[in-house]
């Protein structure tokens, strides 16, 4: 018989997954639930679940039944071995390079929504555009300022957690943004605005001017914001998540 294992966010995900690598149909295996998994909070105490999935003979009857219902299974963060083998004593290792970018892309949104529930936000809607190597997420609720945070620091660090989780498991590597209504437009906006405010007050006042610590992409919407002013310069410093960055003018 030919075997994987595989783990996912639930034990449907992780035997499809499974039934991808073997190239069969879910009537000819035998399923064995090792693990049903354990819903964490933000990622943190959280378990996989985990299958094992064997090629049965045709004469061999199906024990399909024998799994435990799916609906008790809870997502969680996920994480793939595989492995197969061939009687009697040869063997074969399966090589998974990742998932399909779709799949991947899927279960970064459920990530998301399970991140959002364990915060509260029940209502959460997601849904994704992707262009080239770019992704972005989506969220709608009524409970928007939950996920956005303080100046967006909750929105960043599910916008690093999804990048994380999608370059994980995707075959080919994706930079991921999280948004939620127009947040990141009004954010870049700001950041624009503050940008000037700050040059500004740099060159009247020769001092060199600090601003507080900021997510990378944010850095750069102020650094490609006053590139093309030539009596200023700024630069980053310290390190993440405390980087910063720094307007200084040039005389």
């Amino acid at each position: 018989m030919t075997r994987t294992t595989r783990r996912g966010t639930t034990v449907e995900l992780a035997i499809s997954s499974a039934l991808t690598v073997l190239g069969v149909t879910r009537d000819e295996v035998k399923v064995e639930v090792i693990n049903q998994g354990r819903k964490g909070f933000l990622g943190f105490g959280a378990k996989e679940a985990e299958v094992t999935v064997t090629i049965m003979n045709f004469e061999e009857p199906s024990v399909l039944e024998e799994a435990k219902p799916l609906m008790e299974i809870q997502p969680t963060e996920i994480e793939v071995i595989s492995e197969s083998v061939k009687p009697p004593v040869e063997k074969e290792e399966v090589q998974i390079e990742g998932l399909s970018d779709q799949t991947a892309i899927e279960e970064t949104e459920n990530y998301l929504k399970m991140i959002a529930i364990g915060m509260g936000v029940d209502d959460i809607q997601i849904s994704h555009e992707i262009k080239g190597k770019y992704v972005t997420f989506q969220m709608e609720s009524a409970k928007a300022a939950l996920l956005i945070g303080k100046r967006g620091q909750t929105l960043n660090a599910l916008q690093q957690l999804s990048q994380l989780v999608t370059n994980k498991l995707a075959s080919q590597f994706k930079v991921v943004r999280v948004d939620i209504g127009d947040y990141r437009e009004r954010r870049e906006q700001s950041l624009e605005q503050l940008a000037e405010r700050m040059a500004d007050k740099a060159v009247r006042t020769g001092k060199r001017i600090q601003l507080e610590p900021m997510a990378s992409y944010e850095r750069k919407v102020i650094h490609n914001a006053l590139s093309r002013r030539m009596d200023i310069e700024t630069y980053s410093e310290g390190s993440d998540p405390f980087r910063y960055l720094v307007i200084e003018s040039v005389r």
